[in-house]
């Protein structure tokens, strides 16, 4: 489709820039009006870039079918057809970023797509015939189908429940369980009492979240996968015979829905088992899943707050300057006290995003874990903003 490449670009250009922005490499004083259009029109720039260079990767490669056939003037067509669509994704964000919306573009498609994904296999009314004869795709309309059809009605809700070839009923409690989950994980914080320095018996709180970096944890490390199952399906098509290749990635194209799955090399390691029983049948591919994802996203956590300005020392500063201070501590004691929370809120809370990724993954949810997360997690963002919203309206009236 014209969104093969979705939003890794933007998200990576971002992630990139963020990460040299972070780690001094380029100097960028977010409170400088000036600075902040620079760094945004460069994270936009190098976002054009990688779209050029991925739809180029993506043709050359031969996804599309061999070069040759194609020809030259198809493979441009081609190439311009995922530039542009790119570049609507790029504009649709900055349209977002700009204030005429709430919240960002990336965060709106990541969960339109995953909400879009599990109506669509909950409800697709579409068939197709598995060898057991013809069903529906959408696990509901499957249900009742089953249970109009066959005779056996105990048999017709084992099959809707269980079915492998299709999404079935299972996946999609499941899908609602993880969802219920994670916004009792939302819920979870700890208030630090501050005190206004300039208005004497002006008391308030400061909460810092288990999920003190939300859902960036996830979205670097789904980044960062993506970007190695693009490079590993590419070097595959090209390189089926190299070692290296072989031990990066090996991959198979499924039946039905005629896409590519890792089936060996690192990348398999590092997918998600779908099911318990492919925990069963393969439990070091489990656990190596299970290790990689925690790991990786404690870390990305831990990153992530030296990165975007929310460190202790950073936190320190802000309460500093809206002269804000914690009753029985000195000003410079302040980084200190929050060092005790914030770096432990970022690594277990990183820890516990993959940790439920990962059940969701062993449950069989719809989509997949971090789909599921993602979307839970901004769903709540965008419900906090419009409850802040309300709030602000209710004070003005």
């Amino acid at each position: 489709t014209l969104m093969e490449l979705g939003i890794s670009p933007i998200i990576t250009s971002g992630m990139v820039m963020q990460l040299l922005a972070g780690s001094r490499i380029i100097d960028v004083d977010q409170s400088l009006k000036e600075d902040r259009a620079l760094f945004q029109g460069a994270q936009k720039l190098f976002g054009m870039l990688i779209t050029i260079g991925e739809a180029v990767a993506y043709v050359m490669s031969g996804m599309y079918g061999d070069l040759r056939e194609l020809g030259a003037g198809n493979a441009i067509l081609i190439i311009t057809q995922l530039f542009v669509a790119g570049v609507v994704v790029i504009l649709l964000d900055e349209l977002l970023q700009k204030g005429y919306g709430m919240g960002s573009g990336i965060s709106l498609f990541i969960a339109t797509n995953i909400c879009e994904s599990i109506v669509w296999k909950a409800f697709s009314p579409t068939t197709m015939n598995t060898g057991r004869g013809t069903e529906f795709e959408g696990a509901v309309v499957a249900t009742f189908h089953f249970l109009a059809s066959k005779s056996d009605k105990v048999l017709a809700l084992k099959e809707a429940f269980y079915r492998q070839s299709a999404p079935n009923l299972t996946n999609l409690f499941a899908t609602v369980l993880v969802f219920f989950i994670v916004i009792y994980f939302q819920g979870f914080r700890v208030d630090l009492p501050v005190k206004y320095q300039k208005i004497r018996g002006q008391m308030g709180t400061y909460p810092i979240k288990l999920f003190y970096t939300s859902n960036m944890p996830i979205i670097l490390q789904t980044a960062l996968v993506s970007n190695l199952y693009f490079f590993s399906q590419l070097l595959y098509k090209r390189f089926k015979s190299n070692m290296l290749v072989n031990m990066l990635g090996q991959w198979q194209e499924v039946e039905f829905s005629g896409q590519s799955i890792p089936v060996g090399g690192i990348v398999y390691y590092i997918s998600p088992p779908h099911s318990f029983l492919e925990v069963w049948e393969d439990p070091i591919h489990a656990l190596i899943y299970v290790i990689f994802v925690l790991t990786s996203c404690a870390l990305f956590s831990k990153m992530w707050i030296d990165v975007s300005g929310s460190s202790a020392r950073d936190v320190a500063k802000q309460l500093r300057e809206q002269q804000m201070m914690m009753p029985g501590y000195r000003d410079s004691d302040l980084p200190r006290v929050l060092n005790r929370y914030i770096p432990t809120a970022a690594a277990f809370g990183g820890a516990c995003i993959g940790a439920l990724t990962v059940i969701a993954d062993f449950l069989g949810a719809i989509g997949s874990g971090t789909g599921i997360l993602l979307a839970v997690t901004i769903i709540y963002q965008y419900f906090e903003m419009v409850y802040k919203e309300k709030e602000q309206g209710n004070m003005l009236f």
